[in-house]
């Protein structure tokens, strides 16, 4: 089993995300666990105040260090009380300074790990001094900038969650679909037969096995030449 532990600002927007779907039917039926931790719950200012601004000046306001690394503790006494002192843990700070999500990452998260521990920053960021102290890699889901970490930590939960026995109902599901293969997915079509003018190419109706599967691998190379050529290289 998997456990995501998410350290964040909005716990109920990422609950609402991850609690629908694949994935939360993945947590119903015990095959990961997710929990989301309020870091405003560890602040130690009376106001629940989380975040200051930067020293030597700048726009915005910055995630102070101590509610984060209490929160931290904090997720490491709940699974000690929960007998899950063992895990292999590894803490990811969603972080557009990280490096970008691939599947290939996310397979190695899947099969190294079975405890992610993922920091959603917010404002301008967070405290570099803790960021040092707890984080063992930064990851960016793309180049560009968000308002805060929890959109980033939901998909790297979903990406990484998929790939975790049980979540999905066959194996097949994600070896042999998109990016997974090294191609594109080739395209597919269902019911009806003719949509606007447009039918489903005959061979898909033939019955002829090897043809099918062989009329797939030349359209999935097709439109990854079209799309996406970097995957090819």
């Amino acid at each position: 089993m998997m456990r995501f532990d998410i350290m964040t600002l909005f716990p109920d927007l990422v609950n609402t995300v991850l609690g629908e779907s694949v994935i939360g039917r993945a947590q119903k039926n015990g095959a990961i666990t997710v929990r989301t931790h309020n870091i405003r719950d560890y602040s130690e200012d009376k106001h629940r105040r989380v975040d200051d601004t930067p020293y030597g000046g700048g726009k915005g306001m910055l995630m102070m260090a101590p509610p984060i690394y209490n929160c931290y503790e904090g997720v490491l006494r709940q699974q000690e009380s929960e007998g899950l002192e063992e895990l292999r843990r590894h803490v990811i700070y969603l972080s557009p300074a990280g490096k970008v999500l691939t599947q290939k990452k996310a397979e190695e998260l899947a099969t190294d790990y079975n405890n992610l521990i993922l920091l959603c920053g917010h404002y301008e960021g967070v405290d570099r001094r803790v960021v040092e102290e707890i984080v063992d890699e930064e990851i960016s889901i793309g180049d560009f900038v968000l308002t805060g970490g929890e959109i980033p930590a939901c998909i790297l939960t979903d990406c990484v969650a998929r790939l975790v026995p049980g979540v999905l109902s066959d194996a097949e599901c994600y070896e042999k679909e998109s990016i997974s293969s090294g191609m594109l997915e080739y395209p597919q079509y269902t019911r009806p037969y003719e949509f606007h003018g447009v039918k489903v190419p005959d061979v898909l109706l033939s019955g002829h096995h090897a043809n099918i599967d062989r009329w797939r691998e030349e359209e999935a190379k097709r439109l990854t030449e079209l799309q996406r050529p970097d995957l090819l290289q």
